[in-house]
Order: C-alpha cells, then structure tokens, then sequence
C-alpha cells in the first residue's frame, strides 16, 4: 500500500520488470487492434445479417444453416475440393521428382534450374493468368496447337465447364510445384550421404533407395508440404479470379471466390462472415487430420 501511494518508489523497485513489457507493448496493441478485434468482430458478425449500412439483424445460426442450403456454396465447396485432390496429387509427385533431380550430380546447371523451377512464385499472378489466357485460346492457343496441326477440333480450355477446372489447375500448378520443390531439397539435402552409401554396398538399387531411405526420412517435409498445399488450394482465390472469373457457370468458382463475391458484390456480410469462419473450420480439421495421420499428434502412422 505504501508503495502505491508513492508511485516513485514503487517504479524505482519494478522498473527492470516493467519496461520489458514496455517495449513489446506496442506489437500486442496492434496484434489486438488489426487480429483479435477483427476476428471477435467477424464471429459477431457471422450472426447477423448486415449490408454494411444500417442497424443489423440478428438470425444466430440462421447464416450457417443457410451454407448447407446453397446450391451456389455446394457447387463452390465442390469445386474447392476437386482443387485440393488435384494440387495435392500434382504438387507432391513434381515437386518430389524436380527435388530429386535436381539434387543428383548427375543434373549439369542444378543451380540455374533451381532458379528457373522458382521463378513462377515471385511472377506477379496477374501477369501469368494473362500469358496463360492466351495458352488455353481456342483459336490460337500453344495448348491447342497440337490438335490443331493433326486437324482435330481444338478444346475450349477456358469456355467449357468441364475444362475449366483443369486450366485452373494448369496455372496452380506451374505457380506451385517450383515453391515446394525447394522444401523437399532442403529435406534430401539433410539426408547423410552414408547411408545411400551403406545401401549401395549392400546391393540396394536406386528405387530401393528412394523408398527405404529417402521417402522415411523425408515425411516430416512431406507433412509439411502436405499440409500447406491442402490449406492453401482450400483457400485458392487468384488463379480462377483472373484466369476464369469462376466461369462457365460457376463451374471453376472457389470458395474463397464465393466469398468474396457474397460480401464485396451482394452485400451480404453476415453471410459472407459465416463462410469464412466455415472456412476456418475446415482448415483446423483437415490440418489436425493429416498431423494425426502423419504421427504427430499421436502413434498411428502412414
């Protein structure tokens, strides 16, 4: 009590305490101002029906019982999933291949191919999607070319709901596969070179190497990789944004897409604040689902 009546003496026997949490004072205040108040501000949202002009109407549960009631989210979460099987499937088999290859010392110019293979993640996207545009062009598409020269009809990659997807994919995965091929030959890199060479002399041959050494030691990267290539490609919004626009008839839109289209276009932010926190949940569970598989979180193993 004596203390604090004299704010003197109490600051001269806690200073040393007190301004360390001075001087990181300002990274919470910001933390709590542009994420946590944000984020409560969204949950209470998520429960109101809102134009983002006038008083809000309060409806609980209402906008999450409506997600599973809209054909338009379905179709939207559908097209999200056929994403994540897709860029799963090719970004862990490319990326694996490029590292391995690119890590053997047989490959001449491994650096400059490193650098090529990374390249598409620091191209601006807009500028890809415009290249690729002309790649998938019916008429005079490079894709097309082949059909066109063997004097077959040439596919509408852009226009037909059922290419639309795999153009999408297309662009994922030439902006992808370079990224995370760097994280498998960072894994390959920290493998000791002795055991390939134990292998060797007991008689293992290449493929035996790949799969009794190289892939157990690489499944923490593999985890990794995994892990954000599936967060991510649930949250792919730019590539079918500039490439398709989530045309034809929706038939390419994302979820994230459908999200932004719900809040910034229709107005509906209450609705469109229910789908990001759906979001949310499917990104923790298919995130904690995989870590389990993996042996993280538990004993079970792939």
């Amino acid at each position: 009590m004596k203390d604090l009546r004299n704010p003197g003496r109490w600051w001269s026997r806690n200073q040393q305490r007190v301004i360390p949490y001075l001087f990181i004072l300002p990274f919470y205040i910001l933390f709590a101002i542009f994420m946590v108040y944000p984020i409560c501000f969204g949950l209470y949202l998520s429960l109101h029906e809102w134009s983002g002009i006038g008083d809000m109407l309060f409806v609980g549960s209402g906008n999450y019982l409506n997600l599973f009631r809209d054909q338009d989210f379905r179709l939207a979460l559908l097209n999200t999933f056929w994403y994540m099987g897709a860029s799963l499937v090719i970004n862990l088999v490319f990326s694996l291949l490029l590292a391995t290859m690119l890590n053997s010392t047989l490959v001449r110019g491994r650096k400059i191919l490193r650098t090529i293979y990374f390249i598409p993640i620091v191209t601006s996207i807009v500028a890809a999607a415009i290249v690729f545009t002309l790649f998938y062009d019916r008429d005079y598409g490079l894709f097309n070319l082949p059909l066109i020269l063997s004097g077959r009809a040439p596919l509408d990659w852009l226009g037909d709901v059922s290419l639309s997807k795999l153009a999408v994919i297309g662009l994922i995965a030439w902006r992808w596969t370079g990224f995370n091929m760097v994280y498998f030959l960072a894994g390959l890199q920290s493998i000791p070179p002795l055991l390939y060479e134990a292998a060797l002399i007991d008689g293992a041959n290449a493929l035996q190497r790949f799969f009794r050494i190289t892939l157990p030691l690489l499944k923490p990267i593999i985890l990794f990789v995994t892990v954000i290539t599936l967060t991510g490609s649930i949250q792919v919004f730019e590539e079918p944004y500039v490439l398709t626009g989530g045309g034809p008839a929706d038939s390419s839109m994302s979820v994230v897409m459908y999200l932004f289209r719900t809040g910034m276009e229709y107005l509906r932010l209450g609705y469109a604040a229910a789908i990001g926190f759906f979001l949310f949940g499917t990104v923790f569970i298919f995130s904690w689902i995989q870590m389990n598989l993996m042996g993280i979180f538990g004993e079970r193993e792939l």
